[in-house]
């Protein structure tokens, strides 16, 4: 039985899981709090969607637990484990009616009729598909199939939903409005979903908490927020979103020295005892042109591209190459290439990573 004072849904401890020779997941300890919207993120390869099928029983792991509720269900096949998986393929049933898919995990678990009809026209209703109920699969919109996949994973009522990639197949406009969409179900339904993605902005857009995986162990774990203002390594600062990475040397409890000489000062207590070469980070649109923050570096603008919202501007420095993003808020205002000019940024703005991490 599960504790009743348990606060997570999935506790992994030490999972580890091999394949041969190769190690794709290296002894990862989690906890995944209840009813949170969880994403597991990271590249092709870093053992995520291996993780998520160890939670849902797909794969055995090689060393470690799987606690679901405070159980360990690692030797318990998937219709054992109080989860079920939504897939990128959908995997409907082709000769059955939408509402005979939505309905057949009731039907298999021997639930009444009059209780089946009930939750499934609720499931359906909660993805916004009722009155769909007669129709074949082969008659909606990939869009809709998926939801179907998600009514049907729901009515269950699992204690957890695993989401293996599941808008990977929808064009860009269908994703973005099915990431807000599976936002609001979590939330309606308030059970824990837990989703494998490698697209950073669909983890930051859906999620509460996001783990970034790395050649089968963990980065760094947090908020969106958290994450993007203060990556703790170089991979997690390349891998979510641009980032302007510089060698420094520390010079001061709240300050470094760059190749060239420039003093940064940074954020109380960033370096956090650090010594010797790091280094510092600012991302794109953090920077201005023009003097007037705390930190400056002067260059030479030697690209820009114009996309939309903003414009992208590369400053060759004596620190290096630094990017730079300009709202495009007023009409006006572009800088040329060959032009010299001045960025600035205030401490707050700064983060520190190991010099050797290395970048992406």
């Amino acid at each position: 039985m599960a504790p009743a004072t348990a606060e997570y849904d999935i506790r992994l401890i030490g999972l580890t899981k091999r394949f041969d020779d190769v190690v794709a997941v290296d002894g990862i300890s989690l906890d995944i709090d209840r009813g949170h919207f969880f994403a597991l993120l990271g590249p092709s390869g870093c053992g995520k969607t291996t993780t998520l099928r160890m939670i849902g029983g797909f794969e055995e792991p090689t060393e470690g637990r799987i606690e679901l509720g405070g159980v360990d269900v690692a030797p318990l096949p998937p219709y054992k484990r109080d989860v079920n998986t939504v897939f990128q393929s959908y995997a409907l049933f082709p000769h059955l009616s939408i509402f005979e898919n939505v309905a057949f995990g009731l039907r298999r678990r021997g639930v009444k009729a009059g209780e089946v009809r009930r939750r499934v026209v609720e499931s359906l209703d909660l993805v916004g598909l009722a009155g769909l109920e007669k129709r074949k699969p082969r008659q909606l919109s990939g869009g809709q199939q998926q939801r179907i996949a998600l009514a049907r994973a729901l009515v269950n009522r699992p204690r957890v939903l695993l989401l293996d990639e599941p808008l990977g197949a929808l064009d860009l406009k269908l994703r973005k409005e099915m990431q807000l969409e599976l936002k609001r179900i979590q939330h309606e339904v308030g059970i824990t979903f837990v989703h494998v993605t490698h697209d950073q902005e669909e983890a930051m857009t859906m999620a509460d908490r996001i783990v970034i995986m790395n050649g089968g162990h963990i980065e760094q774990l947090g908020t969106p927020s958290e994450l993007y203002e203060r990556p703790r390594t170089a991979f997690v600062a390349g891998f979510l979103g641009a980032s302007n990475l510089l060698e420094a040397t520390v010079s001061g409890d709240d300050r470094v020295t760059l190749a060239e000489g420039s003093v940064v000062q940074l954020p109380h207590g960033m370096l956090a005892g650090r010594t010797g070469t790091v280094q510092i980070g600012v991302r794109p649109e953090k920077l201005r042109i023009g003097e007037g923050d705390t930190n400056s570096l002067s260059g030479i603008v030697t690209e820009s591209a114009y996309i939309g919202v903003s414009t992208q501007y590369i400053v060759d420095t004596p620190a290096g190459p630094v990017t730079v993003y300009v709202q495009n808020d007023r009409t006006g205002g572009q800088v040329a290439a060959g032009e010299r000019l001045t960025l600035s940024w205030s401490p707050e703005s700064t983060f520190v990573v190991d010099a050797q991490e290395g970048t992406l």
